[in-house]
């Protein structure tokens, strides 16, 4: 994960967490850490504030109470998990308890080099989607016993998108005028009727490129497994149209190797995310990008029919 801007700084006190707090949780509770400096990091995802400490470690704190139980999550499974898959996960190091005015779990882990995958700056993107589907194989490859079930905590991913049926139509409703919304609804409503009758396996629940890291134009690592869980895996078919396209696309398919109605309900995943982001979305950021999918997910159904 890099981290920071030409300053190796990125912006501190996002959801009231900031540098000064993250100082006192180390002093109070990992004693050994609290000399090290503490640097928020350039790209931060929404659902957790993370940290440099040091050069060679992180902090994760979550921004809200519906994040907090993935802090758990992944301290009992990412390690189990980590020497079943091909690339690096995030390494956790520590668990953190709530104090010093934060209310909940937080976990310091390992640092991870790599820059985020960026579709404009990847020379073999189907050789890139190759590696991804590689992973996701080995990811649904690994054993489940005792391992969390789809549901709240994975923010239904691993469920039928069936969860979110009310909110897409909302969705479809807002943006009437400004999609193919007759096209759309027909992409969600396939979704829906593709039923799901396989083993439960692992997924991570946001295969997005931001959670996937890059070095040399080859997959590092993948990081942020806060929705993971076991259940239906076609929520991970969502970055086929996000990042790839054309051929990248096609191989990313081809290696993944899962059958239609996984990728109707895959479709189904990404329709719900794109509308999601056109209707409630803040400013304009995303915009085309979100159009773009919606217009590829309608005229690939269509393609079907």
């Amino acid at each position: 994960m890099q981290a920071g801007g030409p300053d190796g700084r990125g912006i501190d006190g996002r959801a009231g967490i900031d540098a000064a707090l993250v100082k006192r949780l180390l002093a109070a509770q990992f004693p050994e850490w609290a000399g090290l400096p503490v640097t928020p990091v350039e790209f931060d995802g929404w659902d957790n504030r993370t940290y440099r400490l040091g050069e060679t470690m992180t902090v994760r704190l979550p921004t809200a109470a519906g994040y907090a139980p993935a802090i758990a999550k992944e301290h009992e499974w990412l390690p189990r998990l980590a020497a079943q898959l091909p690339v690096a996960v995030p390494p956790i190091l520590g668990l953190g308890v709530p104090g010093e005015g934060f209310p909940f779990h937080w976990s310091v882990r390992g640092w991870l080099e790599g820059r985020t995958a960026d579709r404009a700056e990847l020379d073999d993107l189907p050789g890139f989607a190759a590696e991804l589907a590689a992973f996701l194989l080995a990811l649904q490859a690994c054993g489940t016993t005792g391992a969390p079930d789809a549901g709240e905590h994975s923010w239904f991913r691993g469920t039928s998108p069936a969860h979110y049926d009310d909110e897409t139509r909302r969705c479809l409703s807002r943006l009437s005028g400004r999609i193919d919304t007759e096209g759309a609804e027909a992409v969600w409503d396939a979704a829906l009727d593709a039923r799901w009758g396989g083993p439960p396996v692992w997924f991570h629940g946001d295969v997005a490129a931001g959670n996937l890291l890059e070095e040399k134009g080859s997959l590092a690592a993948v990081i942020d497994f806060g929705t993971s869980g076991v259940g239906d895996p076609a929520c991970d078919l969502v970055i086929a149209w996000t990042l790839f396209g054309g051929e990248s696309r096609s191989t990313f398919r081809r290696e993944i190797a899962m059958d239609e109605a996984s990728w109707a309900r895959g479709r189904g995943w990404a329709l719900w995310k794109a509308l999601l982001g056109l209707a409630e979305g803040p400013g304009a950021s995303g915009t085309a990008s979100n159009l773009r999918i919606v217009r590829e997910l309608i005229e690939e159904h269509r393609s079907l029919c």
